[in-house]
C-alpha cells in the first residue's frame, strides 16, 4: 500500500512539473513581445503573420473568406470608396500582439461575437458556414482613415483590445492581442502597395503601403 501511494505522489510532482513548465513556455513564447524598430514612413504591419490576400474593395462592405466555413463582414465605406484590404494569416507560432499600422486617433471600436449561420445549399452539397468573432478598429489619421480588424478562428476564441475611442496612438504602439493567432486586416484606401501575397510581414516594423 506504501508503495502505491508513493508512485502516486511521484506521478503527481511529475504531472505538476510538467503542468508548471507547460505554463512558463506559454508565457515566455506564446506571450512574448519583441522590441520592433518601426520605421518613420509608410503604413506598417499591425501584425505578424503571411500575406495571404490583398483583396480590392469597392462600396459599402466587403466579405472575407476565412478558411472553409468562415468570413469576415468588413464595412469599408468609412474608409473610402475604393481601397485595398491586405488578409494577414497568424499561426500560434507568430506574434500574438497586434500595433498601431500609423499615428493617429482611434474614431471607432466594435467587437462582434462569431454566429453560425444558416447551412447553405451549393454545387458540393450542404454546408453550414459562420462569421468570425471579430474587434474592429478605426484609426483616422490626418484626412485618411484605416481600420485593423482583429480576427478570431477555431481555437483563438478570445480577442483583446487595449484601445478605446478617442485615445491618440502612435505608429508601432501595441494596440490588442489574439490569443493562438489567427487573422488580421487591414482596411486602407487606394494606394501604393509594398508587399505581395505570400510574404511574411512583422508588426511594427513591415512597411505594408504608402
Amino acid at each position: 500500500m506504501g508503495s502505491i501511494l508513493t508512485i502516486a505522489a511521484w506521478a503527481a510532482g511529475v504531472i505538476a512539473a510538467i503542468v508548471g513548465l507547460l505554463v512558463v513556455f506559454w508565457k515566455a513564447y506564446f506571450l512574448r513581445k519583441p522590441e520592433r524598430k518601426i520605421p518613420k514612413k509608410g503604413i506598417v504591419s499591425p501584425a505578424n503573420g503571411k500575406v495571404v490576400k490583398i483583396i480590392d474593395f469597392s462600396g459599402e462592405k466587403a466579405n472575407v473568406e476565412k478558411g472553409l466555413l468562415g468570413k469576415v463582414k468588413v464595412m469599408t465605406k468609412d474608409v473610402a470608396q475604393k481601397g485595398k484590404i491586405i488578409v494577414i494569416m497568424m499561426t500560434p507560432f507568430n506574434v500574438h500582439y497586434q500595433r498601431a499600422p500609423l499615428d493617429g486617433e482611434v474614431v471607432g471600436q466594435k467587437h462582434e461575437e462569431g454566429k453560425l449561420l444558416n447551412a447553405v445549399k451549393g454545387a458540393e452539397g450542404c454546408r453550414a458556414s459562420f462569421e468570425n468573432e471579430k474587434n474592429t478598429i478605426t484609426i483616422k489619421s490626418g484626412k485618411m482613415t484605416v481600420k485593423v480588424v482583429q480576427v478570431a478562428g477555431f481555437l483563438a476564441r478570445r480577442i483583446e483590445s487595449y484601445v478605446k475611442v478617442k485615445q491618440k496612438i502612435h505608429k508601432g504602439q501595441t494596440i490588442g492581442r489574439i490569443n493562438l493567432g489567427s487573422q488580421v486586416l487591414l482596411v486602407i484606401p487606394e494606394m501604393k502597395i509594398r508587399v505581395k501575397e505570400g510574404d511574411t510581414v512583422v508588426d511594427g516594423e513591415t512597411i505594408i503601403a504608402g
